[in-house]
């Protein structure tokens, strides 16, 4: 089968759009909550889940045929809790004040469902490149949805973005003020909630055309 394969790449794809982990299976949804709050670290978290998703796939699916059926799971967990401590190393080493930021949620990826549940559903009956193509697809479509909620509510939280000024200052001498509630969790809520509303909505409309 060749690498770039239909299939291949609809495992790539799907999750990016029609079987999104966050906006159509509703998975990973506490930590896409928790840290949303400015864009650079939901940049990190989502590269993070992304790399080790793809390679927790990669390792469970190479070793698939010799993992005894009663300890899955125990295996799947130690190959997450592996990557998960690399992650953090290297966040530690070259990236301290975003390993900071993030507290414990980088070590509690270990919990994240959508990792488990690819492990599970896809990286123990299927060969290792489709595996890592699927890890890399719901990595990325993960990561999406917290650029895109961290973005929102740094702009409009604090009128920054990367902590770089994006709002004038002339905009604030004319009245506007930043508005406070974005730095609450409760918003974030709000702004997942209207994300999943949306793109359910248009491919509700555009699948029954």
């Amino acid at each position: 089968m060749s690498l770039f394969s239909k299939q291949n790449k609809e495992v790539f794809i799907n999750p990016l759009n029609m079987d999104h982990p966050i906006l159509i299976q509703v998975l990973g949804i506490c930590s896409a909550l928790a840290v949303t709050s400015q864009l650079k670290p939901s940049i990190v978290m989502g590269l993070a889940v992304t790399v080790i998703t793809a390679f927790s796939n990669v390792i469970v699916s190479i070793i698939r045929n010799t993992i005894p059926n009663r300890i899955r799971i125990i295996v799947q967990l130690v190959v997450v809790a592996a990557l998960v401590t690399i992650v953090s190393q290297v966040l530690k080493a070259f990236a301290y004040d975003v390993s900071v930021q993030l507290s414990v949620y980088v070590g509690l990826i270990i919990t994240n469902c959508i990792l488990m549940g690819r492990l599970e559903a896809f990286a123990m009956t299927n060969k290792p490149w489709p595996s890592f193509l699927d890890g890399i697809g719901n990595g990325l479509g993960y990561a999406m949805i917290l650029i895109l909620v961290g973005g929102f509510r740094e702009l409009f939280g604090r009128g920054t973005l990367l902590g770089f000024k994006v709002i004038p200052q002339a905009l604030y001498d004319m009245g506007y003020v930043d508005n406070g509630m974005m730095a609450m969790p409760a918003m974030a809520l709000i702004l997942l909630g209207s994300v999943i509303w949306i793109h359910r909505a248009y491919f509700y409309k555009e699948n029954k055309n």
